[in-house]
């Protein structure tokens, strides 16, 4: 193969990249792609905090921006340096063969659909090729050649001349040692070939020397090791000189100087070879096949058929498409296995794959390297026009499905279709992200096909929409079952669709189980009616098997082939029986010894796998003191893995038992696929549980049965026995069996809990999830990478001061940066006099001066800076440590005002006086709530945030805060205004949350706002001294806060309220009288109801919120009102100081299940400007009864009227712009 030399160290140190197309190699164009993947996305998201690198660690791949080729690389890190502007790291470039320095800023992490590709570079040694040099001996005055462990600098000069001067450089691999090719080298210099390794060796810096390995005695070594050398490269003495030269394989020489066409240098590569374990029988069912990896040492005979598999032992992707199946869904990628239905011969070159011409021209165009090891199984069947269900690790890849989806259309006459319309093949995909990802790859793909006109559906709840689709000459639909069902229900019929595909079927079925079988009775119905020699095919991809495919297949699918290529996922296809055993770890042993007892009188085939020689030993002579024939094997024992299967196979056919107890390592060598149980003496973990398993794959049922007989066909048996030191792996092993519907013992889910939650206290310094403040709920919080509690010390680092939020019921809000449909970031305006206003207006003037516009000589990280853009000065914060590029310093900074981030130069940043560094950061996180995306989407369509960005951008709004938290604040209503100063009102424009709605997008969410106060109760609570401490330094401090630096904000938190308010957590809890301090240890022990109140001419009522009230009491007074009750096992308590006085003696109180209504006769008859005398957080409006008269309003000042409606109405705030709302009450 010819190649390309990246570096040169030595003669036994180079490293090569292939050059040209080789069977089993990757090409160079599919690194040309994967490099211009990686910039682009790693310049996309160069600064999301989910591909940033917080721990780096040595020996691990990374991607690195290497300033020399100024780009995005994948990179192992090597060492690292202290330097005095950060920590630089020595990075070896595994694509060039580099090394370089890289900042510890300029790494990220390696995506996984970037590292399934091999490493370019490989690295070489000349095989058999050892250094000599000149030993003087000054005592006899004399010189010899001899052995050397280094290279001679001439011998080095010499090897980098050859290669310098060759016009071709071509190799063969010899053998694999400790990872590295060994491999004879051939040059072309002024037409003449030249094999490196015989010129060292004739020019006397080399002699051929084989591995030490094979002079040693083989008397003491292990089975795989005793084969290698049975088979080890003969040596010869040739030439005057009497230097050793290995002869290849198949009795062949390679020659110091070859002829024009290297006749004599054929690789082994291009060798047959038949493989060493026992081949399948071609007319078997299932098909099971594995292509291991190349092992250091083997047998020569399958060393041609495997070197290609070692060097590109993964699938070669060239798309990036997600990927949420990661952990215990990996497992077995090293390996190509395939289980099949039926006999498919696959397609593993593009220029044969069963493709029209057009679409292949269009694949190599675009740089595709496939097809990979499961598309060329997939392929053929589809293409035929057959059912398919494929299950593989790839399965959420579309194009495992495009290509011959695309040749079925093109190629198939559909003449009894033209007189009708409608597409031909509908795409069912789980979300509108995946759809979107689909239809793009089909625009892609079609430029060589005849017009399809392919469609993207995603209507939303959007009734005149559905009903107003035209599809007349659309061929190919991609859409997500909801929006299916939304066509169905306007009569669109599916009357033409002939290719019905299913994407990602575990997450269909899982998720939209009613939606896909709709969709699969009315496609069933349509075909049913079909007139004409028609295609109907169902092609069902994805990643794990799940139990409804068995209905899929039985009722809608015709003789499908069924590809598998996950071990796991074929096992329970298989109808594998998994059992898990709940024991004591002493008591393992005698657990094992009963089940033998089992398969002892039922005559099976048992493995006993364990994890350690020494249980091996252990295990064999337990067995054997209790009469029980078995066998042993691992890796320090001296008998032959020939020997150990033979003895396997005649014990069973002697018709006794077979018992085999071994170490994993061991399962390679031996090949055994007929074992009918597998007993996991030592709890499996993911990366070897698939293997064991592959170990009973004769024993795999074919077919698929009904339930009742599945328990009798059941081949094979799967035993773990769990105990108390199992947890490592137990999520993954839970996760699989939960999919395999087996029988769970409570011990295995009690365990799982206790590693989740040892795995959610290792996040506890990551943020806070964006999806459960953002909706509530987290979809997957094993799989979530960040925090799913509260971190006092993050979350409340910096606290929303109280005067920004006087009125919770109604603050002005001013979004500056959109993050999403529903979170932004901004300020609260405050509506008296803004603090912030005057600061910007002082820096705007100050920095007009030409002479105040100092420029910093060197930026350090959290370090406030003026930053002038324009005209506007802005407050900076840095927070990445700068990266140099091109003798500028790019800087991370932070807007501390608006929230956004940016990267700038750093002469750009000014030197900010501390006159101005004064004022907190004004920068708020704002949530509206109780509204979600619409068919259990986690992300909000563009269509949405694009919408909503151009909608409330830099505009002010009015809300009502729900609740708050540090330095997030979470609202609704928020409604759009606009200021109408000369009658000084405000005039409603929109409501944000009824704009979502509106778009049909978006459903509501009502247990969002509960699902955020139920996470902040279980926040830490401070203990009684330092609540009592804090309160009374709260007062001290209240006068200091504004003037505080925002480079050392203080914690002002009081958690011991925070947790039972519906409306603000311990940032807003303000005591403001001496009686709440008193009173500090009875609120420790009870909780504060939430009330709403109301008012007339004659009396307030006030709505205790308070589910199933017990031993309620209510005391009435002049000026006081004290309500007490018990629920849910909670006390509440509630002890209200009236602004102005009632009638005791009239008022009342009245339980219900759900609240509690008191209702105060007022003395003297007239409005009530608030309710209590002092503030209290936990008493807000009632905006359902504020709706009936524009007369009633809660506040005086101004000569505008407020007229509040219930939350969610667009016409919620109609208040005067200067008006004061410094209360509710």
């Amino acid at each position: 193969m010819e190649v390309v030399v990246l570096k040169i160290e030595d003669p036994s140190c180079f490293w090569i990249a292939v050059k040209e197309y080789v069977p089993g190699f990757v090409v160079e164009t599919v690194y040309e792609n994967l490099n211009a993947e990686m910039e682009q996305f790693y310049n996309t998201y160069k600064d999301s905090d989910e591909v940033k690198q917080e721990e780096i660690e040595l020996g691990q791949v990374y991607v690195a921006f290497s300033e020399e080729l100024k780009c995005w690389c994948r990179a192992l890190v090597k060492s690292v340096q202290c330097q005095i502007d950060g920590f630089q790291f020595v990075c070896f470039l595994v694509d060039y063969a580099k090394y370089c320095y890289v900042a510890s800023e300029n790494i990220r992490v390696l995506a996984e659909a970037f590292a399934k590709i091999p490493h370019r570079a490989k690295k070489c040694g000349l095989h058999c090729t050892k250094p000599l040099t000149l030993y003087i001996d000054y005592c006899e005055n004399t010189a010899k050649i001899g052995p050397a462990k280094r290279w001679d600098t001439a011998a080095i000069e010499h090897f980098r001349k050859l290669l310098e001067e060759a016009t071709e450089v071509k190799a063969t691999v010899q053998t694999i040692e400790d990872e590295v090719l060994q491999v004879f080298l051939y040059v072309t210099i002024r037409d003449e070939k030249i094999c490196v390794n015989d010129d060292l060796v004739a020019k006397h810096f080399a002699h051929y020397k084989e591995s030490e390995g094979t002079a040693e005695s083989s008397s003491d070594v292990s089975d795989d090791e005793f084969l290698f050398y049975a088979e080890c490269v003969p040596v010869e003495f040739i030439g005057p000189t009497f230097l050793a030269r290995p002869k290849l394989p198949f009795g062949e020489e390679v020659s110091s100087h070859l002829g024009p066409g290297l006749a004599g240098c054929n690789s082994v590569l291009e060798k047959p070879s038949q493989r060493s374990h026992t081949d399948l029988n071609d007319n078997m069912v299932p098909v099971a096949s594995m292509v291991p990896g190349l092992p250091s040492k083997e047998d020569r005979a399958v060393w041609t058929e495997r070197v290609p598999q070692f060097l590109n032992s993964v699938s070669v992707q060239t798309h990036i498409v997600e990927d949420d199946q990661q952990s215990f869904q990996n497992v077995g990628k090293e390996k190509n296995f395939v289980f099949l239905s039926k006999k498919i011969e696959p397609s593993s070159v593009l220029e044969t794959a069963p493709l029209f011409d057009g679409l292949k021209k269009e694949l190599a165009c675009s740089k595709f390297s496939g097809p990979t090891f499961t598309q060329s199984y997939c392929w053929p069947a589809i293409a035929w026009g057959c059912d398919v269900v494929a299950i593989s690790h790839q399965g959420n890849d579309p194009l495992l499905y495009i290509p011959p989806v695309l040749t079925l259309l093109q190629e198939n006459d559909y003449q009894a279709l033209h007189n009708t319309s409608g597409p031909l093949a509908l795409i069912v995909c789980p979300g509108w992200k995946k759809a979107q990802l689909v239809f793009d790859l089909l625009k892609t793909f079609m430029k060589g096909c005849r017009p399809l006109y392919p469609m993207l559906i995603i209507l939303g709840q959007n009734e005149e929409a559905a009903s107003q689709m035209e599809m007349r000459r659309c061929k190919v639909v991609v859409t997500t079952p909801y929006n299916v069902q939304r066509l169905l229900e306007h009569n669109t019929r599916l009357c033409r669709v002939c290719h019905l595909v299913l994407d990602e079927i575990e997450v269909l079925f899982s998720d939209t189980f009613e939606q896909v079988f709709t969709i699969l009775a009315c496609y069933k119905k349509a075909t049913a009616q079909a007139q004409g020699n028609l295609p109907h095919q169902i092609i069902a991809v994805g990643t794990q098997w799940n139990k409804h495919i068995t209905p899929l297949i039985k009722e809608f699918m015709t003789d499908p082939y069924i590809v598998i290529t996950v071990i796991e996922e074929a096992a329970i296809f298989g109808n594998v029986q998994q059992v898990v055993q709940p024991c004591m770890n002493s008591n393992r042993t005698a657990e094992l010894l009963k089940i033998l007892d089992f398969t002892q009188r039922n005559f099976q085939k048992v493995l006993i796998f364990t994890d350690s020689a020494t249980e091996v030993e252990m295990i064999h002579k337990a067995l054997k003191s209790n009469s029980i024939v078995s066998m042993k094997k691992h890796r320090e024992s001296k008998c032959i893995a020939a020997c150990v299967l033979e003895r396997w196979r005649k014990m069973y056919s002697s018709g006794t038992p077979a018992v085999l107890v071994l170490t994993d390592d061991c399962l390679q060598s031996l090949g055994i696929t007929d074992a009918t149980w597998v007993i996991h003496f030592s709890f499996p973990s993911p990366a070897v549980f698939g293997q064991r398993l592959q170990s009973m794959s004769d024993n795999f049922c074919t077919g698929i049965k009904d339930s009742a007989v599945d328990q009798e066909d059941m081949k094979a048996t799967s035993v773990i026995l769990l105990t108390e030191d199992s947890s490592c792996h137990a999520p993954g092993i839970l996760n699989y069996l939960k999919h395999a519907e087996a029988e769970i013992p409570e011990e295995l889910y009690d365990l799982t809990a206790r590693v989740q939650e040892s795995e959610e206290d290792k996040k506890f310094s990551r943020p806070l999830c964006a999806s459960l403040k953002t909706f509530g709920i987290c979809r997957n919080r094993t799989e979530c990478p960040d925090r799913h509690q509260i971190n006092l010390s993050i979350d409340m680092a910096q606290n929303i001061a109280d005067e920004m939020i006087e009125t919770p019921e109604c603050v002005t809000i001013l979004p500056l940066f959109i993050v999403h449909a529903t979170n932004y970031f901004g300020r609260i305006v405050k509506k008296q006099k803004d603090q912030y206003a005057v600061l910007a207006k002082e820096m705007n003037d100050y920095f007009k001066v030409p002479g105040h516009r100092i420029s910093v000589n060197t930026t350090e990280k959290s370090v406030f800076y003026g930053l002038l853009e324009g005209a506007v000065c802005h407050r900076v914060q840095v927070v990445e440590n700068p990266a140099k590029d091109e003798n500028v310093y790019k800087v991370t900074i932070k807007y501390v005002d608006e929230g956004r981030t940016s990267q700038v130069n750093s002469e750009q940043l000014l030197h900010l006086p501390v006159k101005f560094q004064s004022l907190p950061p004004q920068a708020v996180e704002i949530i509206v709530c109780s509204v979600k995306p619409i068919d259990n989407e986690v992300e909000w369509n563009p269509k949405v945030t694009d919408h909503i960005n151009r909608k409330i951008k830099g505009k002010f709004h009015h809300a009502k805060v729900m609740h708050t938290l540090g330095k997030t604040v979470w609202v609704d209503p928020m409604v759009g205004v606009t200021s109408l100063p000369t009658i000084k009102m405000w005039i409603n424009e929109y409501n944000i949350r009824s704009e979502i709605l509106s778009m049909g997008l978006g459903t509501d969410n009502p247990e969002h706002v509960g699902a955020i106060q139920k996470l902040c109760r279980q926040m830490p609570v401070l203990d009684h001294a330092g609540s009592l401490e804090y309160l009374s330094t709260k007062e001290d401090t209240a006068g200091l806060e504004e003037a505080s630096s925002p480079q050392a904000p203080s914690i002002q938190e009081n958690t011991a309220e925070s947790c039972n308010s519906p409306v603000t957590p311990p940032s807003n809890y303000v005591v403001q009288t001496k009686e709440a301090e008193d009173s500090t240890v009875h609120q420790q022990k009870s909780c504060h109801p939430s009330i709403k109140w109301f008012q007339d001419d004659v009396s307030v009522s006030l709505r205790v919120q308070i589910l199933g009230a017990t031993d309620s009491k209510c005391e009435f007074s002049r000026e006081n009102v004290n309500f007490s009750a018990y629920s849910e096992g909670k006390f509440y308590v509630a002890d209200l100081e009236l602004y102005q006085s009632v009638i005791a003696e009239k008022s009342t109180c009245v339980i219900t299940d759900r609240e509690a209504v008191i209702v105060l006769v007022k003395e003297e008859k007239g409005e009530w400007c608030k309710l209590l005398k002092n503030k209290n957080v936990h008493v807000s409006l009632d905006f359902e009864h504020w709706e009936e008269s524009e007369d009633e309003r809660p506040f005086t000042a101004g000569s505008a009227k407020l007229n509040c409606l219930p939350a969610g109405s667009e016409d919620w705030f109609e208040s005067s712009e200067d008006t004061d709302t410094e209360s509710d009450e």
